[in-house]
């Protein structure tokens, strides 16, 4: 391989976690508009693992129900069954690529596992744990 062929390796792997980081950014500076940040990863790393009893059936939820603990791995639906693809934006190129799927996630997932929407807090600090796995 010459170099010339080396860089333009190089770029196409990195130039797809550059559109994720800007996809990422903007929703956080949405966020931030709104009041909310600083954001940190490790306070996205407990609402993952956060317990909440669903009203509905009195059962605990939290987002590792469905996604596992383990944001490269494979997860599955616990109401349908059906496979999840990983969330790790390192394993699965799709993940945070779109701001408009982020925010149709945010808002089905957060009513499903907590009863209620995520707060601005909540999914830039849920964004930038995803975003470091």
């Amino acid at each position: 391989m010459n170099g010339r062929t080396a860089i333009l390796a190089a770029a196409v792997l990195i130039m797809p976690l550059s559109c994720l980081a800007a996809v990422v950014d903007e929703q956080q500076a949405s966020y931030r508009a709104s009041g909310a940040g600083p954001f940190s990863a490790q306070a996205g790393k407990q609402l993952w693992q956060q317990k909440v009893v669903s009203a509905r059936d009195g059962r605990p939820r939290s987002c590792t129900t469905c996604h596992s603990s383990d944001l490269r791995s494979t997860g599955k639906h616990a109401r349908t069954g059906k496979a999840i693809e990983p969330l790790s934006p390192a394993v699965n190129s799709e993940r945070l690529s779109s701001a408009k799927k982020i925010r149709k996630w945010f808002k089905r997932n957060c009513k499903w596992t907590w009863g209620r929407e995520c707060t601005a807090q909540e999914k830039g600090d849920l964004l930038s744990f995803i975003q470091s796995q």
